[in-house]
């Protein structure tokens, strides 16, 4: 949204600056957009993908059909249609499951759009030569001076952004990120239509976010762990290449997890695992945490020595031990002895109470500053904690 508001009011000394570069300027966002849809399928991005097209498609129709002045009736018509039409497929696109482009229910998709688009010329050709003043004044009332945007299709516009704004503070994922971005662009470029260069503008700058978006996409799935929501063993192994010589590693191991597993299922197993590292993430001493891998995780402490993390990682142990978990008790079905086939029984809906513990291994870069040997020592740390009983921080 920053970025927007920048651009509508630098836009006049930018114009200015690349007057010699017009023709480069109308032709960015389709090589720019282009990218973004090549670039979405080995990234697994189909809805940035199919949001490149529309956007594409929504340029063309600007550059080909929309260069006279509205004051012409059909020109008029297909900048109603195109205005209404781009929000609706956003959002309905922003409903839709996540797809490939190149597959089945992409081409399903792009047909769609297709039709889309034929329809859309067969209704601005038959109305073309009739007189649609009444419904411009009456019913599509736009502020004379302020925008060509008719006011119900501005208030479409905030709806669908609000709609699309709401569910990326639930979820973020990157495709309702580009989603987002698009209808912001894509209602600036019609807000004010009759800026000159402000379509090829918007989009190209819509297309560079979209190509950030992937970037950073791409990156979350290589070094973010997808259950938890912490940096993964990837992201650990590319910060140990950096480590100074004063630092100290913790190993976690979460105590009897495959009795949740085998008790509750994977899906408690799962919780069990966000539980811990939503506890890690609030860890103090400028701790950095990792899933190291199953049910270990690891914790970097940079510049300090074991003796001033044990105090915080003792406060957080004890902060687990202390938490219970409200769970279903489990499905039972015992098998019928004649037939050998399960029973169906109820579950029993009242909640169990459970506690989680953990284990901590520690070690610090004195005398061996390697951080392969550092992690080793955590570990061998680890280990005399869980001989010891468990639920504690051990150094070795």
């Amino acid at each position: 949204m920053a970025l927007a508001v920048l651009m509508m009011f630098s836009l006049e000394p930018a114009l200015t600056a690349f007057a010699p570069y017009h023709g480069l300027l109308l032709a960015l966002p389709y090589i720019l957009l282009g990218i973004v849809i090549l670039l979405s399928q080995p990234f697994n991005q189909g809805k940035t993908a199919l949001t490149a097209v529309l956007m594409l498609i929504a340029f063309y129709v600007i550059q080909t059909h929309l260069q006279s002045p509205l004051a012409d009736n059909k020109t008029h018509l297909i900048y109603i249609l195109l205005v209404t039409l781009l929000p609706l497929n956003l959002l309905q696109l922003h409903l839709l499951p996540e797809r490939r482009l190149f597959s089945r229910f992409g081409s399903g998709y792009i047909i769609f759009l297709v039709l889309q688009v034929a329809w859309a010329s067969l209704v601005a050709n038959h109305f073309a030569e009739r007189d649609l003043s009444q419904l411009w004044d009456s019913y599509l009332y736009a502020i004379p001076g302020v925008s060509p945007m008719p006011v119900l299709l501005i208030l479409l516009y905030l709806g669908v952004g609000f709609a699309c704004g709401s569910t990326i503070l639930k979820r973020n994922h990157g495709y309702d990120q580009a989603i987002f971005i698009s209808l912001v662009f894509a209602g600036i470029t019609f807000s004010v239509f009759q800026q000159a260069f402000i379509s090829s503008t918007a989009f190209s700058v819509a297309a560079i976010l979209l190509l950030l978006n992937i970037i950073t996409c791409s990156h979350e799935l290589a070094y973010i762990d997808q259950l938890t929501g912490i940096p993964s063993r990837r992201a650990l192994e590319t910060e140990m290449k950096y480590l100074g010589r004063t630092y100290t590693l913790a190993m976690l191991d979460i105590d009897h997890f495959k009795n949740f597993n085998d008790t509750y299922g994977h899906d408690t197993g799962d919780d069990v695992l966000k539980l811990v590292a939503s506890f890690l993430k609030q860890i103090k001493g400028g701790a950095e945490v990792f899933r190291y891998g199953g049910e270990e995780f690891t914790i970097l402490f940079k510049g300090k020595e074991t003796a001033q993390c044990i105090e915080y990682l003792e406060h957080f142990r004890k902060e687990i031990a202390d938490f219970e978990i409200q769970l279903k008790q489990p499905d039972v079905q015992p098998e019928d002895e004649k037939t050998g086939t399960k029973k169906h029984k109820k579950q029993d809906s009242k909640a169990k109470p459970i506690k989680v513990t953990v284990s901590i291994g520690v070690a610090d870069s004195f005398p061996d500053h390697k951080p392969a040997n550092v992690i080793k020592e955590a570990d061998v740390a680890l280990y005399k904690a869980k001989e010891s009983g468990r639920n504690q921080v051990c150094q070795n």
